[in-house]
């Protein structure tokens, strides 16, 4: 995949490519309706035999037109090429959303964007996909667009969790926000997550026997599940690996701020400076303050046991035993 954003048109693409098939969007999550779509592309470009091109936005579309009503992200941008890299796409192209941008009508973002800079032949969306001023290039519109100036739209129909309910980044969101990581899981194709750098901490976990990563704070658009203890998977440079995790204050210590650390199972090592990923697997229990240190290692132990059998029942890789 290559990440293309300027270009002799600004679109990225070598002067070789005369032609593409693409698809548009946020891709937020990059769930298993994204993932239909792109599968779509891939193969519709292989049988035309012209590059795949994925167009998104950075920030969120919504940042810029509305930002009150703007979500917090499933995907921070590092995520979401870290997921989209495994496609199978030619081209990604990240193109900043402005306020000059949202001002395009449909036609004018067909025209100037689409054909005019990343030179589609074919445009695969989304079912409920819509761009342009006031997101009025809906289906319809596109189609209409399409007969009048040669270019084929093929439109995705919506993917479904196992219980029935549609795929979207609503409702993955609401799972997460809700604490509802399976259901989250099942939209998603894979575990939720977030990345950050390793960074110093106060090492109190050293001192009672359980050793953390510390992840510096993310990102404020970056969605987190609600506080409490995980348990998860950590994806370092040196595999994957079994851990749990506490999102949020530790109030046995007294310290009040959001905090993310992993201590890993069976691993030990400098990672200081590291960029790691945490899935988030399954909540344990809430943040709680305990009267003393030993009663807080007396529950962590138990803490372990139950996130290493949450790693055996669903077949975690990395879930090493101490």
């Amino acid at each position: 995949m290559h990440d293309g954003e300027r270009g002799a048109d600004g679109s990225g693409l070598p002067p070789y490519v005369k032609a593409t098939v693409i698809t548009v969007g946020t891709f937020d999550g990059v769930h298993l309706g994204h993932r239909d779509v792109i599968e779509r592309l891939v193969a519709r470009s292989r049988i035309l035999k012209i590059p795949s091109v994925l167009i998104t936005f950075e920030p969120h579309p919504l940042e810029i037109v509305n930002p009150s009503a703007a979500p917090l992200v499933l995907t921070l941008h590092d995520e979401k090429l870290e997921v989209l890299a495994e496609t199978g796409i030619d081209y990604m192209a990240i193109v900043p959303f402005t306020s000059e941008l949202s001002k395009f009508s449909a036609e004018e973002f067909v025209e100037l964007v689409l054909r005019k800079r990343f030179r589609m032949r074919e445009l695969l969306i989304g079912y409920d996909h819509g761009f342009g001023r006031q997101r009025a290039g809906n289906v319809d519109v596109l189609r209409t667009l399409g007969e009048r100036d040669g270019f084929r739209v093929e439109v995705a129909e919506p993917v479904s969790t196992p219980d029935g309910h549609p795929v979207s980044s609503t409702s993955i969101r609401r799972s997460i926000a809700g604490g509802d990581l399976d259901r989250a899981a099942a939209g998603l194709g894979r575990l939720y997550s977030v990345t950050g750098r390793v960074v110093p901490g106060a090492q109190r976990g050293r001192t009672i026997g359980f050793p953390t990563l510390n992840l510096g704070p993310p990102p404020a658009r970056k969605l987190l599940p609600p506080e409490g203890v995980y348990a998860v998977t950590v994806q370092t440079a040196r595999g994957p690996v079994g851990g749990m995790m506490n999102l949020g204050p530790r109030p046995t210590f007294g310290d009040t701020a959001t905090s993310l650390e992993a201590h890993l199972f069976g691993t030990d090592g400098d990672f200081y400076g590291a960029n790691i990923r945490v899935d988030f697997v399954s909540r344990l229990r809430e943040t709680r303050k305990f009267a003393s240190a030993e009663q807080l290692v007396a529950q962590l132990r138990l803490d372990e046991r139950e996130a290493r059998n949450a790693l055996t029942r669903l077949g975690i890789p990395g879930n090493v035993k101490g």
